[in-house]
């Protein structure tokens, strides 16, 4: 008689999501994506048995370092910031055996011959295929560089067939229509579609992917989710936060650019796509591609009606003093780059049509808060006089922090007397699950390894979504406009945010 040691709760869960072995090559392995986010991301799946048993980590980056040097500080850095620490000692032990720093340039095609032939020799002491991952966490401008030097090198297998691989592209993916398209082209020039995974973390987040499960999977959700009974959607992504010493890069960048291009945009496609054929890759990007198209382009001329953008002055967060923008290292004096918009977007189909979806996102806001809130539109006659409440029924989908969903409804005050008030149903993962939720960079390094892009940007939806920003970037600079509306440190936003919405009889929700 055979006894099984395996747990048959467990079975066909971790197996099914096992990747072929690999090696995992991370540019710009200095830097503090690697230290706080991949390594760490990495570390937990090992944790959790999601690695595959042949598998190793190379670093490359331009400053010098030994093996030795690197693993230790991949060892402090996870030790502070992964999901499972301190992590088991015998568990690093397996990660650091195959946990290696290649000093190199970007631009120098001795740095990537050498590369090929380190990666050989991996292969070979570790019993790899040759499958690899290539993540660029680098700065953007370097990004064409570095794949066509991947190229060149023979770094990248042209065919579908034997070992696979992928290159991971960080955000920013250009930093208009322009550049984007120029970038895809580069990219596309040296690696096919199904090779090229173009990142943004918020697609990582539970709460993010859980917006298709509550939609698509629950009858009590997708009837109401149109025109008929929404009256309008608020998109929200506030930081408690100044520009924390990246003066150099947002002054460029701007809130419009460095968050709402990416990551609200993906908010906005998952909240308001039609239902994908199927969860594969390309339907359920096929339907962001068409909701994206479907966004009413902005009239000429009325930019000012469709979008608000401010910049923060000093004032206090939490009771801790801030100072404004413009007092900023690495900010010009000056300087009209936005830390706060807002916009009012119509989206052109069937199911949305009239539906006004208001986006927000700042720095240096009253709190830190990313969610989702579809307000519902009254009851058609109230019978219960001057007892009916004002406030709409609302479902909000928290997505960081305290990630969880809440119903906001209308319910009879306990006596006796015919009183109503609002009060609100809360879900929470952390309550009702009893775990943490896994870090955005654990599941998307675990799909690319996987060849799941599902969750990853196509080319023709960062074109889609720079096609409407660059706009109203265009617009800006057409202005002349030597200074922008501001906003107090520590407040949720400017009047004329308030003012965006007051327009169609709305204000703003309080998260």
């Amino acid at each position: 008689m055979t006894i099984s040691t395996t747990n048959p709760l467990r079975a066909g869960l971790v197996e099914d999501r096992l990747p072929e072995p690999c090696t995992v090559v991370i540019f710009g392995a200095s830097g503090d994506l690697t230290k706080r986010k991949l390594v760490p991301a990495l570390t937990s799946l090992a944790v959790e048995r999601l690695l595959p048993p042949a598998f190793a980590i190379v670093g490359f980056a331009r400053k010098p370092m030994t093996n030795e040097a690197f693993r230790a500080d991949m060892k402090e850095n996870v030790n502070k910031f992964a999901r499972h620490r301190p992590v088991d000692e015998t568990i690093w032990k397996e990660i650091e055996g195959g946990l290696h720093y290649h000093t190199g340039s970007y631009d120098d095609p001795a740095s990537y011959a050498a590369l090929k032939e380190r990666l050989d020799a991996i292969d070979k002491e570790r019993g790899l295929p040759g499958n690899r991952v290539f993540y660029l966490s680098t700065p953007p401008e370097t990004f064409p560089i570095a794949i066509r030097q991947l190229g060149a090198a023979g770094l990248i297998n042209p065919s579908e067939e034997g070992p696979f691989t992928r290159v991971i592209i960080e955000k920013p993916f250009g930093i208009d229509l322009e550049s984007a398209r120029s970038l895809n082209h580069t990219v596309l020039d040296v690696l096919r579609e199904d090779q090229t995974y173009r990142i943004d973390h918020y697609l990582g987040k539970e709460t993010v992917q859980n917006l298709m499960v509550m939609r698509f999977a629950n009858a009590l959700f997708e009837p109401l989710w149109n025109n008929r009974f929404v009256e309008q959607v608020q998109i929200t992504g506030a930081e408690a936060i100044g520009i924390e010493g990246r003066g150099g890069y947002f002054d460029h960048a701007g809130i419009l650019r460095d968050m709402v291009q990416n990551h609200l945009f993906q908010v906005l496609c998952l909240t308001g796509m039609e239902p994908p054929v199927t969860l594969s890759a390309n339907d359920l990007r096929d339907e962001k591609v068409k909701l994206l198209k479907a966004i009413r382009p902005i009239p000429a001329g009325q930019f000012d009606e469709y979008v608000v953008r401010a910049q923060y002055t000093p004032g206090s967060i939490s009771g801790k003093a801030q100072i404004g923008y413009q007092d900023e290292t690495g900010v010009s004096k000056g300087s009209t780059t936005e830390t706060y918009v807002a916009l009012k977007i119509f989206i052109d189909n069937w199911r949305w049509g009239g539906v006004p979806f208001y986006l927000r996102a700042g720095k240096a806001m009253s709190k830190k808060v990313t969610e989702v809130a579809l307000m519902f539109r009254k009851t058609p006659h109230s019978i219960f006089g001057e007892k009916s409440i004002d406030e709409p029924n609302v479902l909000a989908i928290r997505i960081q922090p305290d990630e969880g969903i809440s119903i906001r409804f209308g319910s009879k005050v306990p006596g006796n007397t015919l009183d109503i008030q609002p009060v609100n149903m809360e879900f929470r993962y952390g309550t009702s699950f009893g775990t943490e939720p896994p870090e955005a960079y654990e599941r998307l390094l675990l799909d690319c390894m996987l060849g799941d892009p599902a969750l990853y940007t196509r080319g023709d939806e960062v074109d889609a979504s720079w096609r409407f920003i660059s706009r109203i970037h265009r617009a800006w600079a057409a202005s002349g406009l030597k200074t922008i509306p501001t906003y107090e440190a520590g407040a949720w936003g400017p009047a004329d945010a308030d003012a965006l919405l007051a327009r169609q009889g709305h204000t703003w929700r309080r998260p």
